[in-house]
């Protein structure tokens, strides 16, 4: 095929087939800096509200008993397990259910129990339910649970078994205590029971009126009924009755605070 040339000619080469080669490459490689990437497709499944109830759930139950009302009170929170058999598996709160014989409480419960379900299946970060009702106080008054720690109110007590479950799922964890406070701790229990010792007073063993040639063999029950000093009092850091003085200075033998520092 002719072509005309009708402009005055400056300069000509001749096209091989490695140029020809050459340009086909580069217009490749541009059609693909051009085309967008493709992001890989994300099938974790995270907890919404949208998500249905499935016909069997994971629960555990606890039991609370408080001075404060007649009867128990039975705790069952249910688990969904999210992305089950994958590297991605979650266990996450779905449910919660409150029984007890005390019907005087019935209405608040099961507000509280289907305000708290609602929490749990809308997602995201509901940890934050166990500070709001641990700080709950009843204008009565609080009390003592088994082992010494301070509940300010029912609500509160219920709150800390949410952070247990929360805990034993792994939606929750403790603050690490390093080996030297774990140490320091274990040296002053070691000092208050050393010094206890020598402070209390010599049991004196009954006397036993025995005929001639009879033994008798007397045992004391010296047991702590206690993990801590029944003269303990309450540590305003972990609410536990694990206060005692020590050299002039209160110091906790539960979490290792001091007043001194």
């Amino acid at each position: 095929m002719a072509v005309k040339i009708d402009k005055k000619i400056k300069g000509y080469s001749v096209i091989t087939a490695d140029d020809k080669a050459r340009e086909a490459a580069a217009a490749a490689n541009a059609a693909l800096a051009v085309a967008p990437v493709e992001s890989p497709v994300d099938n974790i499944v995270h907890m919404h509200e949208r998500i249905e109830r499935p016909e069997m759930l994971i629960g555990s139950t606890y039991k609370i008993k408080s001075p404060l009302v007649e009867h128990a009170f039975y705790v069952t929170i249910n688990d969904i397990v999210l992305n089950q058999d994958t590297e991605h598996e979650l266990r996450r709160p779905f449910e919660i259910f409150i029984n007890s014989k005390s019907m005087e409480h019935f209405q608040w419960i099961v507000a509280l129990t289907r305000i708290m379900s609602a929490v749990f299946r809308k997602g995201g970060d509901v940890t934050f339910i166990v500070d709001e009702m641990k700080a709950v106080f009843d204008p009565k008054g609080g009390y003592f649970k088994a082992g010494g720690v301070y509940m300010p109110s029912l609500v509160a007590e219920l709150g800390s078994i949410v952070e247990d479950h929360l805990k034993s799922i792994g939606l929750l964890h403790d603050p690490e205590m390093s080996a030297h406070q774990r140490a320091l701790i274990a040296e002053k229990r070691k000092q208050f029971e050393e010094r206890s010792k020598k402070n209390s007073d010599v049991i004196a063993a009954p006397t036993v009126s025995l005929s001639e040639g009879e033994e008798a063999l007397v045992i004391i029950d010296s047991a702590d009924n206690g993990s801590f000093p029944p003269a303990a009092t309450m540590c305003h850091k972990c609410s536990t009755k694990a206060l005692v003085i020590m050299d002039g200075c209160q110091t906790c033998l539960n979490c290792g605070y001091s007043k001194c520092g």
